[in-house]
């Protein structure tokens, strides 16, 4: 039977995440793991409302074909509002409609990279783009990722030593270490891969999920011709829908329209009216705002459980947005190892291992802290270090 299946697909493993909520089915399991947002603050009547009001409106027209860039209107919304809130000039004619930004990544992944190609990835990195890129078979040129941003001296060696093609980045509230680059650090970036042959992605489903601080530019500012812009109503209104977008410059615009085609003629029509609705007749600035308080409340709350209650030479971040933390375990611990004790005491996270391209252990873990309240945050942290301090003796 192995005959049947094209080689790439032996290449890509499944999604870890996917395999690790099955253990946190059971209600009485606390889990860390999935990177989902609050179903608490899925706007349900406003959208069944949007719904109701598209049928009334449009009729059958919402349940045909469409074309593939996608509904005019809606891709017009999302370039006013690059401009309103980022002052970034974007047509919506370079805009293109997806299935979520993970089908984004795919179609450019699919124009772009031929078997053995050079691509430059965080590390540690956002795990659906492993997999998404590793269906055509890169090579991985891993840069390390930390509070101070991107290593630039890595990068630097990267575009000397090789021909990378393209660079994927997700600089607000990373995933999985929810670290934001510094505004020098992304031009650094820029001054390093300007004038190279290869397409910086800038992944953003989480920059408007912001609870602290202040908002740092984006690639795009300093890096418009090889910046491709990925964003996504997964994170901000409802993912259930599945609608992202991808900016990109006329010429490759051009490839990935071709791509879209040919993978699926177009996004659903129907959610893209839901949503356009949706945005029309209500405040999305004041529904942004009711999540991020409640995400900075949620992750303050973790932060102080861990504080009180891990280690101290338990290491973990702090960010100032998106949906997750990043802590690291002392002496090399294994937080695989950490993982499988801590399924027993009812409370599951994400290990650090499916985040690297390249397999070892790890003593990395990933915590999400937007789908638990603070209590919820608080005993399942407890739970988690009482599993820390006997693994660590």
């Amino acid at each position: 039977m192995k005959t049947l299946f094209s080689d790439r697909i032996h290449d890509v493993p499944r999604s870890f995440i996917r395999e690790i909520l099955k253990a946190s089915i059971k209600p009485e399991v606390i889990s860390f793991a999935g990177g989902l947002p609050n179903r608490q603050f899925f706007p349900v009547a406003a959208l069944q409302k949007a719904a109701n009001q598209v049928f009334e409106e449009q009729g059958a027209t919402c349940l045909q074909y469409s074309n593939s860039e996608g509904l005019i209107e809606l891709r017009q919304f999302i370039a006013d509002r690059y401009r309103q809130e980022q002052n970034i000039s974007v047509s919506a004619d370079n805009i293109l409609i997806t299935n979520g930004s993970q089908q984004a990544l795919d179609l450019i992944a699919k124009i772009t990279i031929n078997d053995g190609d050079q691509v430059i990835i965080e590390e540690p990195g956002y795990l659906g783009a492993i997999q998404a890129l590793s269906f055509y078979r890169p090579e991985y040129m891993p840069v390390s990722v930390g509070a101070a941003g991107m290593d630039c001296g890595q990068l630097e060696h990267c575009c000397a030593s090789g021909s990378p093609k393209l660079m994927y980045t997700v600089p607000n509230f990373q995933n999985p270490s929810g670290v934001t680059y510094p505004e020098k650090n992304r031009k650094d970036i820029a001054d390093i891969v300007s004038g190279q042959p290869l397409l910086l992605v800038e992944d953003d489903p989480y920059g408007a999920l912001r609870f602290s601080g202040a908002r740092v530019p984006s690639f795009y500012h300093v890096l418009p011709e090889q910046t491709l812009l990925l964003g996504s109503f997964s994170k901000v209104v409802v993912p259930g829908f599945r609608l992202g977008w991808v900016v990109a410059p006329d010429a490759v615009f051009d490839k990935l329209l071709i791509a879209k085609q040919a993978a699926d003629l177009h996004t659903c029509n129907f959610t893209q009216y839901i949503i356009h609705r949706f945005l029309q007749d209500n405040d999305l600035d004041e529904h942004i705002r009711t999540i991020s308080g409640a995400y900075g409340r949620q992750c303050r709350a973790m932060r102080a459980a861990i504080v009180e209650n891990f280690p101290e030479d338990v290491r973990c971040t702090m960010p100032e947005g998106g949906m997750f933390l990043w802590a690291e375990l002392p002496g090399g611990a294994s937080a695989m190892e950490l993982f499988t004790r801590a399924v027993d005491n009812q409370v599951v996270f994400v290990p650090g291992d499916p985040f690297y391209t390249v397999p070892q252990r790890r003593s990395t873990l990933r915590l999400n802290f937007s789908c638990v309240n603070e209590e919820l945050a608080e005993k399942g942290i407890v739970r988690l270090a009482e599993v820390i301090k006997t693994m660590l003796g």
